[in-house]
Formats: C-alpha cells, sequence, structure tokens
C-alpha cells in the first residue's frame, strides 16, 4: 500500500459491515498534511462510523487505516492518541466536577507513554509550565476569564470549546471534529470558526464531519461526501458545492 509523500491520514479500501448492513463500503480518504479535510453527507451515511474506524473504536471488516507511516488497525484508542492523533466529540467529554483550568491542564500531565513525571518532592514536573500553557490555550478559546468555573457548569458552546483547549494542549498533528458547532448559536459558531482558522494556521491537519454547510465551506480545503457508506463525491469546496449527485444526496436538501 502507497501513500503519497504528503498525504498523513490515509484510509486505504476500508469496509465495515455490521452484520448485513453495509456502513462503509470501499472507502479511500487521503488526508493531506496542513489542510482542513471536511466530510460530510446526510444522517446515517457513515460518517461517525467512519470516524470511529479511524480512531480505534471500531475495527474495520477490510481494509487499514495509515497515519504517518504507521498502520493503525488493531490499535487501541489510546495507543492512536499517543500517535498525534486526538477527536473533539458530537457530545463533549469532559471532567465535569473539575475546574475548567484542571481540565485543560489534565491531559497535559500525562506523558505520551500515560506516565506522569513526579518529582522527588511529589510533585508533578513542570507543573507552572502546563499552568500557563493552559491558560493561554484558554485565552485562545475564549474561555481563560472562567478558567476557576466548575467545567459542568459551562453551556454547551462553552463546553465544546473546552473539550477543543483539552485537545489543543495535547499538540496532535492530527485533529478530528465530530460537528464541533452542533448546538452552537450562529455567534457561537462564527467564533469557533476564527478559532479553527487560527489552528489551520499553525499548520495543524484536520478532519471535519458537519452538517453546516457555512461551517464547512468557512474552513475546508477539500470535502468528500459519503452517502450510503460510500464517497459519492469529493474535491475542492468549489467543485463539491456544484456537483450534481451532492445536491441531490445532500445539499440541495439542506437549503
Amino acid at each position: 500500500m502507497q501513500t503519497p509523500e504528503n498525504v498523513v491520514l490515509h484510509v486505504a479500501d476500508v469496509h465495515k459491515h455490521f452484520g448485513g448492513l453495509h456502513a462503509l463500503s470501499d472507502i479511500d480518504l487521503q488526508v493531506e498534511e496542513g489542510k482542513t479535510h471536511a466530510i460530510i453527507g446526510p444522517n446515517g451515511a457513515g460518517k461517525s462510523t467512519l470516524l470511529n474506524v479511524i480512531i480505534g473504536r471500531l475495527p474495520p471488516s477490510s481494509g487499514a487505516v495509515v497515519f504517518d507511516g504507521t498502520v493503525l488497525t488493531g490499535k487501541k484508542p489510546h495507543e492512536i492518541n499517543q500517535l498525534g492523533v486526538a477527536r473533539v466529540f458530537q457530545t463533549p467529554e469532559i471532567f465535569s466536577d473539575l475546574s475548567v483550568l484542571q481540565n485543560v491542564m489534565t491531559p497535559a500531565f500525562a506523558r505520551r507513554d500515560g506516565a506522569f513525571k513526579i518529582n522527588m518532592f511529589g510533585l508533578v514536573d513542570n507543573e507552572n509550565d502546563i499552568r500557563a500553557e493552559a491558560e493561554a490555550i484558554l485565552d485562545d478559546v475564549g474561555l481563560v476569564e472562567r478558567r476557576e468555573s466548575h467545567a459542568g457548569a459551562l453551556s454547551r458552546g462553552d463546553k465544546r470549546r473546552l473539550e477543543l483547549a483539552m485537545c489543543l494542549i495535547q499538540k496532535p498533528r492530527l485533529l478530528l471534529l465530530d460537528e464541533p458547532t452542533a448546538g452552537m448559536s450562529r455567534h457561537d459558531t462564527n467564533t469557533t470558526i476564527e478559532l479553527l482558522k487560527k489552528i489551520k494556521s499553525r499548520g495543524m491537519t484536520k478532519v471535519i464531519i458537519e452538517h453546516d454547510m457555512h461551517v464547512v465551506f468557512s474552513l475546508a480545503d477539500k470535502i468528500s461526501v459519503l452517502a450510503g457508506g460510500k464517497i459519492i463525491a469529493e474535491g475542492l469546496p468549489n467543485e463539491v458545492r456544484g456537483n450534481p449527485k451532492v445536491q441531490e444526496a445532500y445539499l440541495g436538501g439542506a437549503h
């Protein structure tokens, strides 16, 4: 299996069956380094199934997922995370009983192998540095003024930004975002778009699943369209926007 040099994620001929249901068929997806690749499609198209295969929550029935030259197929989710892949979920996964700042600091305490670095005084090494970095990231996502608040008290939109901050402090090479603006107001959505543009300027590769076409066309360098578990179209945003198959399967029904 040959992966082009500039491709950081290659989903190669992946199929996923649940009994007689073919959730994914013949999926070949190549995500270029530093780009934002959007995956769109109607409900039930297989988008979340595809993300779950990429991060190791579901094994493919056949095919392989390759990240930066390493085959991810067969690896556990935490092993894939340690390789530099992070995911923002549809429903924010945060520590509700901890403060906003503690939520962001927690992923940074662990090393890549999952161990904690404890010094001779029983303290976590570099805690002040981690705190400063966490506060800087919270400033980026607009939550630094709420750093001492309980995370469980945040609005849905703020919880999503908090989860994004928890991913960013891990410094992933690939960030997967599953409907990052779901449930947000238009103002919060536009704020999130600007934040994701800022992340893009730092060279981070992103895969985004999103129903809001304003978000997709504001951010995506390339778009893949899923319908019935298959990629029916792929290309630059303007190419996808004008594709009759896409308009019939998805975009036409969104207006």
